[in-house]
């Protein structure tokens, strides 16, 4: 692959275990397997099991609550490891780390290092001088949208470190593989904190983006999953809005690979020309991942964003209407400040008329540095509580209906999990069906073996929750 400049090849003698240990979204999957490419090629051995390592690296998530909380609740448990096992540090990276730094640090003293992004490059000395015993200073957090021009033209230069857009080491084997589009958002939604610690947008070059391509599916990647904080920006900042489109055909025609599946497209900018190319290019999942957030218009302009219900549906209506089995998810944020059980009505009208595939509803909770933590209106704990039990219980009711709907469809199946003999169970992925949310199909009647990567024509016919049955088609059946 020649997506990047060649790491310097430094090796450690004896060679010094590291586990790589990913919380989190698909991106953060693409920044540990950098890391790793970096650590193995300074002379770290990678393991899969942290009670095998020296060092544990984790890559934290600090997107909502429940996510920091899972990343310290990991992080404490690998340093037990140092009294148990054969580690001898702990390492906190990920956007926790960015995000809080020497507050990190200073709460959860168990850790042995926080780094922030910009330490990525020199990961192996950095692990390096912490074995060795010496204290690193705490990286300290700062607004990443400064260190890039406000201008995105002039971003392309600019030397701040971007993660995840150099040299990856695979960490998983499976048959889908993310792939970093971009990195960062210029969007200033007043709910979110991740462009402060992610910074501006950049995006990745086609040709960089091609070649890991090219390289993931000599890995062995059936499927491409396109990553970032805002797919529907891609290629401002080089000049060509439009570069998405033109570059979906390319990737899928990269020989091995079977499907390409776009993710996290926002409505206000996700224009006609893009839908069609999600919609019809040979080898793209007809998959969109739309970042409604809500359906009210008041609420979504106080968390400073666009559309509304009507203007949600005509998109789902304009993706249907050029691939009617097209899937689509988005996730809600239910108790936002304001909201009035108005709000909360058209948004229950909406999920209902949109018939989602996958819906991810959240409670609203404050997150530091962002505008609507100073907001007034806040609505009471137990509320947003009620709201969200609501919401979701909807929901499960409406995905599982558009799961039933499914039944007599055909569909594409990439298969992910085979265990058993020729009668085991053999689970995959349609093309609605993105990785890890959005339920996943389970085969049967199959005609032959079967393997991990595979791709299955079968028919649905059954459902549970957002899971499907399907039996495999046969030549016959699909010429007919």
């Amino acid at each position: 692959m020649t997506t990047a400049k060649t790491f310097p090849q430094r090796p450690a003698s004896p060679l010094t275990t590291v586990a790589m240990v990913t919380l989190g979204c698909a991106r953060n999957e693409v920044d540990s397997e950098e890391l790793a490419g970096r650590l193995e090629a300074g002379g770290f051995r990678l393991v899969e099991d942290p009670e095998d390592a020296e060092t544990v690296v984790v890559n934290t998530c600090g997107f909502v609550e429940a996510a920091k909380k899972d990343s310290v609740d990991t992080l404490l448990a690998a340093a037990d490891l140092k009294d148990s096992g054969k580690a001898q540090a702990v390492v906190a990276v990920g956007c926790l780390a960015e995000r809080y730094g020497a507050e990190l640090a200073t709460s959860l003293p168990e850790a042995d290092a926080v780094l922030g992004f910009d330490d990525y490059p020199d990961i192996a000395g950095k692990l390096r001088s912490i074995l060795a015993g010496e204290t690193q200073h705490p990286h300290t957090p700062q607004d990443r949208r400064r260190l890039l021009p406000i201008s995105p033209a002039d971003r392309a230069d600019a030397p701040a470190y971007q993660p995840g857009h150099g040299e990856r080491r695979r960490l998983d084997a499976g048959p889908m593989a993310p792939l970093k589009l971009a990195s960062g958002c210029d969007r200033r939604c007043t709910f979110c904190a991740i462009p402060a610690f992610r910074g501006s947008f950049v995006s990745r070059r086609p040709s960089d983006v091609l070649a890991e391509a090219r390289w993931l599916a000599g890995q062995g990647a059936r499927e491409l999953f396109l990553v970032s904080e805002n797919s529907t920006s891609y290629g401002k900042d080089l000049g060509d809005l439009r570069l998405l489109e033109t570059m979906l055909p390319e990737l899928a025609a990269v020989d091995g690979v079977e499907r390409v599946r776009v993710s996290y497209l926002q409505p206000a900018e996700t224009r006609p020309g893009l839908v069609t190319a999600i919609a019809s290019t040979p080898g793209v999942a007809a998959y969109f991942d739309l970042s409604f957030q809500h359906a009210s218009h008041p609420v979504l302009r106080r968390m400073r964003r666009f559309g509304d219900a009507e203007a949600f549906l005509g998109l789902l209506d304009q993706a249907r209407a050029q691939a009617p089995q097209a899937g689509a998810r988005s996730n809600f944020i239910v108790g936002f400040p304001g909201e009035t059980e108005e709000d909360l009505e058209i948004l229950c009208d909406f999920l209902s008329a949109a018939r989602l595939d996958a819906i991810g509803v959240f409670g609203y909770s404050d997150e530091d540095g962002t505008e609507a933590e100073k907001f007034e209106g806040k609505l009471d704990e137990d509320e947003i509580a009620d709201r969200l039990a609501h919401v979701t219980a909807l929901a499960e009711e409406l995905t599982a209906q558009r799961a039933e709907e499914r039944i007599g469809e055909q569909v594409t199946v990439l298969v992910e999990t085979v265990e058993g003999g020729p009668d085991g169970y053999v689970e995959g992925r349609a093309a609605h069906q993105g990785p890890e949310v959005d339920g996943s199909t389970v085969l049967e009647g199959l005609t032959g073996p079967v393997a991990v990567g595979d791709m299955i024509q079968a028919v649905v016919v059954g459902s549970e929750g957002v899971d499907l049955v399907a039996r495999q088609v046969t030549v016959a059946e699909e010429g007919r």
